[in-house]
């Protein structure tokens, strides 16, 4: 074959590319894939062009069901984005491991696990130079994933989550003496202390903290009639709720890297959350190229209580990072 040849091959490629660009992009809808390790996870995309957001849901055990309108949202903000989401292993629609068994819990239930199947969700979805989001325990995956797999990303969104897991307890403290009483508090404490977590007065003090400081927006969409998954990862590394931590998290540390997250970053917190904006301050600082931004009247679902504000933050810094304008504080 001459060269002509092929240079005619490769412009009729080209143009059929470019004439049907929809055809090869990510498909919309459900997928179910199948990780190395022969677990099945739920994906599903929204939206529409050629930007690409990878959503990490909370909990750990949590599930995708916040990210859900976020590409109609951006839509509302002018910006079009393929909106990937998954549940994680263990949560919702995806396996759910026997993690009584030892064995399974001490390959699964780890830091590295959730770390590296984020990346291995990118690799099989087919996403590079991508955007990811995460919230809460998501935002931890975030920040570890732009240090061991920076190259990967177009920019980092950080929602609700902090890098000392120490100053979220102190903060979680706080909150407590701003909505209960003495009494209530020093009673949490004592079940705390006894493990009685499934005291009933004890449940209804979390649900006053949690409308006031998790999810603001009542009734909550979030909220369901019956256990659907994810406790079993939940309770490893949190404990029984938002405002105790008893699990893996609570040895969680990692301002000293903070300083190797490269791509642009964006980091959202809720006005009257669970999460400090004093330490999202400071990791403002740390972050070399970094912008902090809050939503009023927003708990650590603030995608949630006030999705006008977070969506319209969000798609301000995409906009800014593919016009080659943002510009950290």
């Amino acid at each position: 074959m001459s060269f002509s040849q092929t240079d005619t091959i490769i412009k009729v490629i080209l143009t059929i590319f470019n004439k049907n660009r929809k055809d090869f992009l990510m498909k919309t809808g459900t997928k179910i894939i199948t990780l190395d390790n022969g677990y099945h996870l739920w994906t599903n995309t929204q939206g529409e062009g050629d930007i690409h957001l990878l959503a990490l849901h909370g909990g750990p055990g949590g599930n995708h069901e916040y990210w859900e309108d976020t590409a109609e949202q951006l839509k509302k903000q002018g910006l079009d984005v393929q909106v990937t989401m998954y549940d994680q292993l263990g949560s919702l629609y995806s396996d759910q491991p026997d993690y009584s068994d030892p064995e399974i819990a001490k390959k699964y239930l780890t830091y590295e696990y959730f770390l590296d199947e984020v990346d291995e969700v990118r690799e099989k979805l087919g996403l590079d130079n991508f955007y990811l989001i995460g919230q809460s325990w998501g935002g931890l995956l975030v920040q570890e994933y732009a240090v061991k797999y920076g190259q990967h990303l177009k920019g980092a969104i950080i929602s609700s989550m902090v890098d000392e897991i120490d100053e979220y307890v102190a903060s979680v403290n706080r909150r407590r003496q701003e909505v209960l009483p003495q009494t209530e508090i020093d009673f949490m404490h004592e079940c705390e202390k006894n493990n009685d977590y499934d005291n009933q007065r004890y449940q209804d003090d979390v649900q006053i903290l949690n409308i006031n400081f998790v999810d603001r927006k009542q009734p909550s969409k979030l909220y369901h009639l019956k256990d659907i998954g994810g406790t079993a990862v939940y309770h490893a590394f949190q404990g029984d709720n938002e405002f105790v931590i008893t699990g893996k998290l609570k040895d969680w540390h990692f301002r000293d890297q903070l300083h190797k997250i490269k791509c642009p970053t964006l980091l959202t917190f809720g006005e009257n959350e669970t999460m400090p904006i004093s330490t999202a301050k400071i990791m403002q600082k740390k972050i070399p190229n970094s912008r902090l931004v809050t939503t009023p009247d927003g708990g650590h679902h603030h995608m949630v209580d006030n999705p006008a504000v977070y969506y319209k933050h969000l798609a301000d810094f995409i906009r800014e990072v593919e016009n080659g304008t943002f510009k950290g504080e």
